[in-house]
């Protein structure tokens, strides 16, 4: 069977996710600890998913899961001298916003436009939601066929039933080219 679609994660992979978060962050805080409380955030989103996957527990909104971890984040000691700064009324809702709003990166955007042109369906697979995805696609201004979320396949990766639900629905012969694991920037 020919290979018809490739299935790309997205944040991190696609989008650089980094950048908007430390962005979003009070600038009163120096970047390399901007830097660090988003790589810290980032992983503390995981380990909910990890944790939900474990408990048998269904996939949440992104949005809630990001609020949830952020006041984890708030209270570890390595982020005590920026308290006041963190805890600013708009501060938190301003970089939940902001995981809404990435950019691609640079060669992102031709890469997807030249399996296009070669007759190959282009798909987002990843965790989070279709607001998400759909609010993403726009910020960046890619383009894929399909966008599939944990959301929609009732499942977090690296879940295996995660890929065999999105597998089912391609149903035809598909490549997984593009994911990293454990991007930082």
């Amino acid at each position: 069977m020919p290979i018809r679609t490739v299935i790309f994660d997205f944040m991190g992979t696609c989008l650089d996710w980094h950048s908007s978060i430390i962005a979003a962050l009070p600038q009163d805080i120096p970047e390399q600890d901007r830097s660090s409380f988003a790589l810290q955030w980032r992983q503390t989103y995981f380990d909910a998913n990890t944790k939900r996957i474990a408990d048998g527990l269904p996939t949440e909104n992104i949005d809630v899961t990001h609020s949830k971890t952020w006041d984890q984040m708030l209270a570890k000691d390595s982020f005590a001298n920026y308290l006041p700064l963190l805890q600013t009324v708009g501060v938190k809702d301003r970089c939940i916003t902001a995981w809404h709003s990435q950019q691609a990166w640079p060669d992102v955007a031709a890469a997807l436009q030249r399996l296009r042109d070669e007759g190959y369906e282009v798909v987002v697979h990843a965790n989070g939601t279709r607001r998400l995805q759909l609010d993403l696609c726009r910020s960046s201004g890619l383009q894929f066929d399909a966008l599939f979320s944990s959301q929609l396949l009732g499942v977090y990766k690296p879940a295996k039933e995660n890929y065999l639900k999105a597998l089912e629905l391609l149903a035809e012969g598909c490549f997984r080219v593009c994911h990293r694991c454990c991007t930082c920037v």
